[in-house]
């Protein structure tokens, strides 16, 4: 009998690009893993050896600065890109933690690593690019220790976005990025959806902590690199083509966006807000 082929998952659709890394290295575990750092700290002074993975971890920033938390431990980022990954190793040695941050390339459907290998197993802006996501909080379940381990993810909500001033090119951006999301697999509400899949991995619910955090833009220099970024990818990369190829803007549409995020750029009361879903899930 053959052998099934395993299945083929969606590409990561905002890819490595240097306009998308500029906004991944931003991150930090203070702006972005605000709900697992009093988890850590607590779990650090009760086992100064903890262990923790960080999936889908990029340029490895979040992973970099929550090793002050866990100061005798060990961390290991783990990603789908061994390229981004010689990044996150190269900044965990300029940060100075280079000693207690590990790489390992993984597919988050698949983890390299034995069932409760780690006390901690954290996510971040991960599942919402896959076509999968259930799947893949079953498999950082599967990773951390029971009992004892703690799951920490946090997701974005491509719907609650706010912007000020909020040019026509701006919010139709956001449509065309739910959209092309949508259509490459991926989920637009996945920080609403964090306990519902905790859920259906069989965690009970008091066992499931849920908050909501936020990221906010307005200096000068916050605009530009946010702003840079969205407008970057009105004008090359993966969601500009899937966009055109699947119809759902044309050209002209991704230069009027452009152009309305280069304007937001320049606006001094230009502000943006955006909500995202976080969960701890205690094992």
């Amino acid at each position: 009998m053959a052998q099934s082929q395993p299945k083929q998952h969606a590409p990561y659709l905002s890819s490595y690009q240097p306009s998308t890394t500029v906004h991944h290295e931003w991150r930090t575990a203070s702006n972005s893993a605000a709900h697992l750092l009093p988890t850590l700290e607590e779990k650090a002074r009760q086992n100064p050896s903890l262990t923790l993975l960080d999936v889908g971890a990029g340029s490895g920033t979040i992973t970099a600065s929550l090793a002050p938390y866990m100061p005798q431990g060990k961390i290991i980022a783990t990603d789908i890109s061994n390229d981004i990954l010689q990044r996150a190793k190269q900044h965990a040695e300029e940060v100075g933690v280079g000693e207690m941050v590990e790489t390992q390339e993984g597919n988050v459907y698949a983890l390299p690593f034995m069932n409760g290998d780690f006390d901690v197993v954290h996510a971040s802006m991960v599942l919402a690019h896959l076509d999968d996501p259930l799947k893949a909080v079953g498999e950082m379940i599967r990773v951390a220790k029971k009992p004892g381990g703690v799951v920490a993810m946090r997701e974005s909500d491509l719907r609650a976005w706010s912007i000020h001033p909020e040019y026509s090119g701006l919010t139709n951006f956001n449509k065309v990025l739910c959209a092309v999301h949508m259509a490459n697999g991926a989920t637009v509400n996945a920080g609403a959806q964090l306990v519902s899949w905790a859920l259906a991995q069989g965690v009970r619910r008091e066992r499931i902590t849920a908050t909501a955090g936020t990221w906010c833009y307005s200096t000068p220099e916050e605009r530009q690199m946010w702003g840079g970024t969205m407008a970057d990818r009105c004008k090359n990369g993966s969601v500009r083509t899937k966009a055109i190829e699947t119809r759902v803007a044309t050209e002209s549409d991704f230069k009027e966006m452009a152009d309305a995020w280069e304007r937001w750029i320049e606006s001094e009361d230009g502000w943006f807000g955006s909500m995202h879903g976080e969960v701890l899930v205690e094992l």
